[in-house]
């Protein structure tokens, strides 16, 4: 099958810069891959802590571009960020194109504040729970399909949830496996588990990979790092296990590369090593 990959250009979901660049360092040469871009249509950002909406209505137009975009492609879509914010519009593409499927997230973050828990304002802090309709329709009023079924939903190496945030994972249902999980029982075998629950009863699983989820002492180059996370072995291993389960894995977010600090171009390596992976694989 072909690949496609859609470059979110767009860090309106935070109010640190950097990430909507890093499409532009990740773009792929693969003969068999098509490449689309879409611009943000602002370059300036609130950033003020006290607004909890910050660049609402500009993220929203971003989203609904993008969103268009990928609905427009037949191909197994990879849509590459920018920050965590540009998966609210390519998971509910890749719902709206596929039907009745689960979502694997994998992250550091459970990005599963709401506008009432949020502390920041940070929208890339609320895509989950935005996608499984536990955030209202304020980040989505370009779309009209149906949401993420919480019992098809998976999070995968999250360590830094806030308190509130964290209540909102557990009323929604979200199974959640912990870095002591994956320590316990091994990253494949965590994941053919999450492969497990977002496809009961479903015809297939979109994933949103957040880079740092890798441990900070391998990603520098990331916009909001975290300590004990997984190391580029195990990243390697999280596609393997999705390619082999090629028939269900319907479409993957790249997202949260910020080159602004990388060092020594190492994060830029192994997301491109990741994104490299996953083309191949699947073309």
């Amino acid at each position: 099958m072909k690949v496609s990959v859609v470059n979110a250009y767009s860090d309106l979901g935070l109010d640190i810069d950097g990430s909507s660049s890093g499409p532009t360092k990740l773009k792929p040469f693969e003969k068999n891959c098509t490449i689309y871009d879409v611009e943000c249509l602002t370059k300036e950002k609130e950033r003020s802590k006290d607004n909890k909406k910050k660049n609402l209505k500009a993220l929203n137009q971003f989203n609904e571009k993008l969103y268009k975009t990928i609905l427009g492609i037949d191909d197994f879509v990879i849509t590459v960020g920018g920050d965590h914010s540009v998966a609210i519009a390519s998971a509910l593409a890749s719902k709206k194109k596929n039907g009745n499927i689960g979502i694997i997230w994998i992250d550091a973050h459970a990005d599963f504040n709401t506008f009432d828990t949020t502390v920041s304002g940070n929208i890339h802090g609320m895509p989950y729970a935005t996608v499984t309709f536990n955030n209202g329709k304020e980040l989505t009023n370009f779309y009209d399909g149906d949401y993420y079924n919480t019992q098809n939903a998976v999070l995968i190496g999250a360590r830094d949830i806030e308190e509130e945030e964290y209540i909102n994972l557990k009323r929604a249902g979200i199974k959640l496996f912990t870095m002591e999980d994956i320590k316990k029982e091994g990253i494949e075998e965590i994941m053919k588990k999450a492969i497990k629950i977002a496809t009961k009863d479903t015809i297939g699983m979109h994933i949103s990979f957040d880079i740092d989820v890798i441990d900070k002492k391998f990603v520098k180059g990331v916009s909001t790092p975290v300590e004990n996370g997984i190391n580029f072995e195990e990243a390697k291993k999280i596609i393997a296990v999705l390619l082999s389960y090629r028939k269900q894995f319907k479409s993957l977010d790249l997202v949260e590369f910020n080159p602004s600090f990388d060092i020594d171009n190492k994060t830029l390596k192994i997301a491109k090593d990741l994104l490299e992976q996953t083309i191949k694989g699947i073309s």
